[in-house]
């Protein structure tokens, strides 16, 4: 590990949840098995800050629930909005347009995601979201984050759609499944992604897990990468809500 570590940058990720036929359900996107971090892991939407996310200002959280809106789209073509002239939500339709309309244009950088919603007469739906957890990447990582995630209700009709750049593959599954395919080496998960599905897998509804949301402190946490006799582990503090607080690990959990 180096004298001084590694400065994280900010980044928001989106949970977004859904109650299917057998319980709560999460979407995960793929990552691209040739990207720096993460290669090939299950993840949820999400990623660093730009400075198109601080067009509304930087009151509290507004620029992170902005990029996580933003993150979304871009990756799998769900977008939390609405009508700038209207309350309801946009139509699933209108959604699956601007994804082959945009969602190209977009990372290419040829429009930015605010030019976008002015373009169509839309304002992100950033009350939608609920602060979940607050993880930062171990200092021993070259490459570190210091994330927020936010909780959501899925919206209605739209369907998640993979950029094919940084995600090949869009599935919603329940957290217990995931979690079950991690470990039986169907899917690769790391740690951060673990600790939130397994929290999740607590609640048996969108109701409840939003409700687990609202009743927990966010605290921040960066997990503590330690080498014991018995293997290295990762340690992370009592009453954030998340459990065990201390888990085998390896360093290929941690990117």
């Amino acid at each position: 590990m180096s004298a001084t570590p590694a400065a994280p940058r900010i980044a928001a990720t989106l949970i977004l949840l859904r109650d299917g036929a057998r319980g709560l359900e999460t979407l995960m996107i793929e990552r691209h098995a040739g990207l720096r971090f993460a290669p090939g892991a299950l993840v949820f939407p999400g990623g660093a800050l730009c400075d198109d996310d601080h067009a509304d200002g930087d009151d509290g959280d507004m620029p992170l629930r902005l990029a996580a809106i933003r993150e979304c789209f871009e990756e799998c073509g769900i977008l939390l909005a609405r009508p700038s002239e209207g309350a309801g939500p946009i139509d699933a339709e209108a959604v699956a347009w601007l994804t082959r309309r945009y969602q190209q244009r977009l990372l290419a950088g040829e429009i930015g995601f605010n030019a976008m919603l002015a373009a169509e007469g839309l304002i992100p739906a950033c009350d939608l979201l609920m602060p979940y957890g607050h993880w930062i990447t171990p200092e021993i990582r070259p490459r570190r984050f210091d994330t927020l995630f936010f909780l959501a209700p899925a919206p209605s009709g739209q369907a998640a759609q993979p950029d094919g750049s940084e995600v090949v593959k869009c599935l919603w599954d329940r957290p217990q499944d995931i979690l079950l395919a991690a470990d039986q080496e169907r899917a690769r998960l790391i740690f951060v992604t673990r600790m939130n599905l397994a929290r999740l897998s607590r609640s048996e509804s969108v109701a409840a897990a939003l409700a687990d949301a609202s009743a927990q402190r966010i605290v921040r946490i960066t997990p503590e990468y330690v080498e014991t006799g018995g293997g290295a582990e990762l340690h992370i503090p009592q009453g954030t809500g998340y459990e065990p607080c201390v888990s085998p690990a390896s360093l290929n959990d941690l990117a």
